[in-house]
């Protein structure tokens, strides 16, 4: 098989010769530190430059024989609200943040405690300039993979999701609060948002659609302990504006749909099939009911997942024996038909390369039957 045609054949839920391999193929599976890049190559024996055009050097990626490569971004345009004051950086959206233990923490909210005309008269970014020249060069990246290529292209997703921009602009405890008292202002919050996400959609995924095998979004939806609301809520205030958001994207690509959301979802899951996703991701390990053995015993056949290794505490904790026996447990419950290997998230400081390369160390055992 194809890297692209095991890739399909898994998200399909059919038989592949074996699971599909990520590594930097997702937003949220790259290698967020040059050293780790670094102590990767060395390992690996690779010198000189990097090659290609994504977040690891080319080589590497061939090396663990990864299936997917991603494209793309979010092509944000600029607005007033864009500056750098004590500190803290503004973005287009007018949310705060400051570099705290190496991340951008958000450290001022906008909307916090908005009224109604307030939330409607407040800058959004304008979706008429979006940069275009950037656009081109993703589309130019996607056509030559799908083209020249086997791999399976993915394209990260050009838009905020409309529950974790609400948390952002009005801070959690204000937008939880709306959820709960004042649904009107959600509903008017996120058909502004969506009205945003569809115009820089057709933008988007007019130029790359035709090129690429999976697209992306991005919605934190739950806590280690359970979804930030139950499911009616979500159904009634989250769900329209994600399901209209699929099936828009849907008239510029064909490509399979995978959605991400951290933390214990179980219970939305059945909603998020409703939406139109085809993949979930990251299936967070340490979780309220997140088990694979749940997830496959409850779900499979219906979604497909992505992740799974965890990055809480395995990969920066764990021994690089015990990373290829929990991904060899892993793939013996999800298998290769509905499941792509990958970390459960990005791959950050605390995570040496060692364990990382044992990722697909482990997986290459398990289909070797050591």
């Amino acid at each position: 098989m194809t890297h692209r045609e095991r890739f399909h054949a898994a998200v399909t839920h059919r038989q592949a010769d074996r699971a599909v391999y990520d590594l930097c193929g997702s937003p949220q599976t790259a290698v967020d530190y040059p050293a780790t890049r670094e102590r990767l190559a060395a390992l690996l024996g690779i010198t000189g430059e990097k090659q290609g055009p994504f977040n690891l050097d080319e080589r590497i990626l061939e090396a663990q024989d990864i299936d997917t490569r991603l494209v793309g971004g979010m092509p944000t345009p600029a607005t007033s609200h864009c500056r750098r004051e004590n500190g803290i950086t503004y973005d287009s959206w007018g949310i705060g943040s400051r570099p705290v233990g190496g991340h951008m923490e958000i450290c001022h909210n906008p909307l916090k405690d908005a009224g109604m005309d307030e939330i409607m008269a407040y800058e959004f970014p304008d979706p008429a300039y979006v940069g275009m020249r950037q656009i081109r060069l993703w589309a130019e990246q996607a056509e030559h993979l799908h083209s020249h290529t086997g791999y399976a292209v993915i394209a990260e997703h050009p838009v905020l999701g409309v529950f974790e921009l609400g948390c952002w602009m009005f801070g959690f405890d204000d937008y939880l609060y709306r959820l709960a008292a004042e649904p009107e202002v959600v509903h008017a919050f996120s058909g502004r948002v969506l009205a945003y996400q569809k115009a820089v959609i057709e933008t988007y995924y007019g130029a790359l659609g035709r090129w690429i095998d999976c697209t992306t979004s991005g919605d934190d939806f739950g806590t280690q302990a359970g979804p930030f609301m139950s499911t009616a809520m979500f159904d009634a205030l989250v769900k329209p504006y994600l399901k209209e958001r699929v099936a828009y994207t849907r008239q510029f690509t064909d490509a399979f749909y995978k959605h991400h959301t951290c933390g214990s979802v179980h219970n939305l899951i059945p909603s998020l099939i409703g939406c139109g996703v085809d993949i979930l991701n990251p299936i967070q390990p340490g979780t309220y009911k997140m088990e694979p053995e749940r997830l496959k015993a409850d779900f499979g056949g219906r979604i497909a997942f992505w992740g799974g290794i965890d990055t809480q505490h395995l990969l920066p904790e764990g021994t690089a024996r015990q990373v290829r026996d929990e991904v060899k447990r892993v793939l013996s419950i999800l298998g290769s038909s509905g499941y792509i290997l990958s970390p459960a998230h990005t791959i950050q400081s605390d995570v040496p390369a060692e364990n990382v390369l044992a990722i697909y160390d482990g997986a290459r055992e398990y289909y070797a039957g050591v």
